[in-house]
């Protein structure tokens, strides 16, 4: 029970009379009279109201005269008469224009019943469209209260026989309705309300003894008894929404709420209570402290004695009074407008106004009331940034009081809305440390922390070492809880020397590159570090060990080659590793880590030897090193006999074919180390026999020439002739070696026997006998040659006077065909038959098979067409010849002009079967007589 003497009290209400409004022409009869102008004359209502409602934008009243009058906001009271004497009740829904009414039109006669369409009129008046009865059995009583339901199909009408009667169906028909008595009692019915909660309906039935709930929705109204005393009339009301729409029981010690099956929580309001009524949230109670039997309320109001009167709003959230005045004999209060109305018995309007949410938090921070001012900023749905400038001042009112630690708690509700570093900034000093510990750390959990914000926390932990908060900060289960940046909490720990809890952070977090920083460069621990990049994916240890190889290979070299071996072959992380397992088949590129070796040759040459067995498509790189690698230890190797397995191993490397796409780049290497094997084998590879040839000569290895010029002459003739020419220059006795190089020079006919001799003129040593021989038999070969050239002469002679005899028997002499035989089948000749003039005859039938032509004779035509073939070249090449020299001439860059004939092989050495060289004159003529014995032939029959 809540004792409403601890309740503050305030005043949360605006109070004053309502006025006419301007240019009122005095509707309202018996308007008091106001002193001053007319536009502020007070509102009066007409004497004799006896009941009171409000809704659809309207005060109803009803009154002892049977008139029901309407105050809309405009202020302007309009009427009619609803009964013959008087209106005892009224009820005016609030989602329907019906306006529901209880009166009298006879002495004696029981009360009537009218349901009023407000929205119809009937000659001016509002529509009856219903009337009946209200009587409970047989014998009339009167009627106490009456409550409708806003869906318009229930209707409970209480009596003072105790009585209660249900409608159920369309109340504004009688057609569709239909009326029971749902309860009996001893007691008079005091209040009725209806309460709906989904698709049941509730129906509340109070008395001046009890109180109990009907489900009226369904059949057989099942009844709860709530309890066992009751309120007065007026004295009960239904609460909105924020009190979960409990049944309100006014009594004269305690104000009861009641669910539909249970009594709720009372309070403990003293005085006698006349009026309960429900206000946005506000409960609304008049009462006066002179007690009164409950049954006097039943007569009749006029015969009490005016009466000082209390009405006080209580605010039954947040526990506290939000408005007391005194009123002199209150009639009712309404509720309408976003406002309150208190009518009095003199006819008076009390208007009390709500003042706004902000006037009212003004007031309670004065009274530095913050915690109620926070109850009530929640009550009136204040939104987050009100209710956070709320806990702002809140915090600031403590933190100037020295309450540091209920000053943070406030400030901690802020977070979201006020600027953190406006908090921060008053828990700076070292003995608020605590405090801002405890801010900083809510508003990580709320995810709202920047990177400095995290600094500042991990400072504070370490600056208190507390470490079991910071363990207790950075040990979550997952990376959806982390609430902070974890980087920075990374590099705070390590500059703070929290090596450990680093470490934690960088390897739950995948912080690879941190946590191998710290391994190798804070705790030295170079062991742990590999070990940890052993176990990450792939592309994150390749990456790692690019960065950190060097530091790894300088401290633990055999370990690290290690891992090299496997990144660049099948890496797989270990077993440990918490990621899956990479699928085979990834591999480093080997020749990216070369460079982490520069101080390691030991481990290199193992590193490079290795991949080169295990993986032979290995990059290029790693076999230029791996050679340069072996030549630098052969070059300083002091011991013959390593010296000669290292020089197997490096002319092994070479003829190992990977070297030929870098050909250059490996003779560079042999040269540099004055390799000479390596350089001649790469010679010979590369086809540079004339580079072997001036090695042999630049070492004076006579022998070796002559065997290079016998291994290579074939390929490269002018290895003779450059030999020659190197022993010609030499003036050491080189006859033995002169003498084979003239052999084989004149074996091949490779030089001019002048040039041989000029050659020879440079060696003072030389002596005729050296070259006696070879002059023998070229002069022999050379007679021989002209010999048979003479007689190829002659032979051509013959040939051309027969050829020109024949000419001219052809031309002068018929030529008779005395051929028997087909010069194809070899059969005799029959008719038709072909005769050609070169003496041919063929059948007719044998010509046309085999014959390209008709006028060419088969037997003679490829001789003939080679023949042809001759004069057309030489035709073209004359034609040729004249076009370079005229291009040649005109042209101003000449040297363009070869190159453009070299490339069209104009210049290559052609071998043709021509005539011995003659005048043009003759040549010509020649040529026309060739012509002519192959054009003049003619086809016979």
């Amino acid at each position: 029970m809540a004792a409403y003497l601890q309740w503050r009290r305030f005043v949360f209400f605006d109070k004053e009379l309502v006025k006419e409004p301007l240019g009122s022409d005095g509707a309202a009869p018996a308007a008091a009279p106001a002193s001053g102008p007319a536009a502020s004359k007070f509102l009066c209502l007409p004497p004799g109201i006896t009941v009171c409602d409000s809704g659809r934008g309207s005060l109803v009243f009803g009154d002892m005269e049977g008139q029901i009058w309407f105050l809309p906001r405009s202020l302007q009271l309009t009427g009619f008469q609803a009964y013959k004497l008087r209106v005892t009740h009224l009820y005016q829904l609030k989602q329907h224009n019906i306006l529901a009414s209880v009166g009298e039109d006879e002495e004696g006669i029981n009360p009537l019943v009218k349901i009023w369409n407000l929205e119809k009129r009937d000659g001016g008046n509002p529509l009856c469209t219903r009337i009946f009865p209200a009587i409970p059995g047989t014998e009339p009583t009167v009627v106490s209260c009456l409550t409708v339901h806003e869906n318009l199909n229930f209707m409970a009408i209480g009596f003072t026989d105790g009585s209660v009667t249900l409608n159920k169906g369309d109340i504004t028909r009688d057609r569709h309705s239909k009326t029971q008595i749902l309860h009996k009692g001893s007691y008079p019915v005091t209040g009725l309300a209806f309460r709906q909660a989904g698709k049941t309906t509730h129906l509340f039935v109070v008395t001046t003894e009890n109180v109990q709930s009907y489900i009226v929705s369904g059949k057989d109204y099942p009844r709860v008894e709530l309890d066992t005393h009751g309120c007065g009339l007026r004295c009960s009301a239904l609460s909105d929404p924020s009190q979960d729409l409990q049944f309100i029981v006014a009594g004269d010690e305690c104000v009861y709420l009641y669910q539909p099956d249970e009594r709720g929580p009372c309070f403990a309001f003293e005085g006698h209570k006349l009026i309960a009524h429900w206000f946005r949230g506000y409960l609304v109670i008049v009462s006066r402290d002179r007690k009164v039997s409950p049954k006097s309320e039943f007569t009749s109001r006029d015969s009490q004695s005016s009466d000082k009167q209390i009405l006080n709003i209580y605010d039954l959230c947040n526990k506290f009074i939000a408005y007391s005045a005194v009123f002199e004999d209150v009639v009712d209060v309404l509720a309408e407008w976003g406002s309150l109305y208190v009518l009095t018995r003199d006819g008076r309007v009390h208007a009390l106004q709500e003042k706004d949410t902000q006037t009212k938090l003004e007031m309670l921070f004065k009274k530095n009331l913050f915690e109620m001012a926070i109850n009530l900023a929640k009550s009136q749905h204040l939104d987050s940034d009100g209710l956070a400038q709320i806990f702002m001042q809140y915090g600031d009112h403590l933190y100037s009081k020295g309450n540091h630690d209920g000053a943070v708690q406030q400030y901690i509700r802020t977070i979201g809305k006020l600027e953190p570093s406006y908090v921060i900034r008053k828990f700076l000093d070292a003995q608020r440390i605590h405090n801002l510990t405890a801010y900083l750390q809510t508003l990580h959990r709320q995810s709202l922390a920047n990177a400095d914000h995290t600094t500042l926390l991990l400072n504070c932990y370490t600056k208190l070492k507390d470490s079991s908060k910071l363990e207790e900060f950075i040990k979550t289960k997952s990376e959806s809880e982390v609430h902070f940046d974890v980087e920075t909490a990374i590099k705070v720990l390590r500059q703070a020397g929290y090596y450990s809890h680093a470490l934690y952070l960088a390897e739950n977090h995948a912080h690879h590159e941190w946590y191998l920083k710290i391994q190798l460069e804070d705790i030295k621990n170079y062991q742990e570090a590999l070990r940890y990049i052993g176990k990450l994916p792939f592309e994150q240890a390749e990456s790692n060990m690019k960065r950190y190889g060097k530091i790894l290979m300088h401290h633990i070299p055999e370990q690290t080659t290690q891992l090299l071996k496997g990144l660049c072959t099948d890496y797989q992380p270990s077993l440990e590793g918490r990621g899956d397992r990479e699928a085979p088949g990834c591999r480093a590129n080997s020749e990216e880590f070369i460079p982490i070796f520069a101080n390691n040759p030991r481990e290199l040459k193992a590193f490079l030897e290795h991949m080169s067995e295990v993986q032979p498509d290995s990059p290029q790189g790693i076999y230029d090193t791996l050679l340069e690698l072996r030549l630098q230890n052969w070059a300083h190797e002091k011991d013959q006999q390593v010296k000669e397995k290292l020089h197997a191993e490096a002319i092994s490397l070479l003829k190992s074919g990977r070297f030929c796409d870098v050909f250059d780049k490996a003779l560079v290497l042999c040269q540099m180390h004055d390799f000479q094997d390596g350089v001649l084998y790469l010679y010979e590879q590369g086809k540079l026999f004339q580079q072997i040839m001036h090695y042999h000569m630049q070492h004076e290895q006579y022998r070796q020439v002559i065997a290079v010029c016998e291994r290579h002459g074939e390929q490269e003739p002018s290895l003779w002739e450059q030999a020659l020419s190197y022993f010609a220059r030499k003036e050491e006795d080189c006859k033995e070696y002169v003498a084979a190089v003239l052999k084989h020079i004149e074996s091949k006919n490779l030089m001019p026997p002048l040039l041989v001799v000029q050659t020879l003129a440079h060696n003072s040593t030389a002596t005729l006998s050296v070259i006696r021989d070879y002059l023998v038999q070229k002069l022999q070969k050379q007679s021989q040659q002209i010999a048979q050239d003479e007689l190829r002469v002659r032979r051509y002679r013959e040939e051309t006077t027969r050829i020109r005899q024949e000419i001219q028997e052809l031309k002068a002499s018929p030529k008779i065909f005395q051929k028997t035989k087909c010069s194809i089948c070899n059969s005799a000749l029959e008719l038709p038959s072909v005769h050609f003039l070169c003496g041919h005859s063929f059948h007719q039938h044998c010509f046309e098979s085999y014959s390209e032509s008709d006028a060419d004779c088969p037997t003679c035509l490829p001789e003939n067409r080679k023949v042809m073939d001759m004069i057309r070249a030489q035709e073209q090449k004359r034609d040729l010849h004249d076009q370079f020299q005229h291009q040649l001439k005109c042209s101003n860059d000449s040297f363009s002009v070869i190159a453009d004939y070299f490339g069209r092989g104009v210049f290559n050495k052609l071998t043709l079967l021509t005539d011995p060289p003659t005048a043009r004159l003759t040549a010509s003529l020649e040529a026309g007589l060739q012509r002519d014995l192959l054009m003049h032939s003619r086809r016979g029959t």
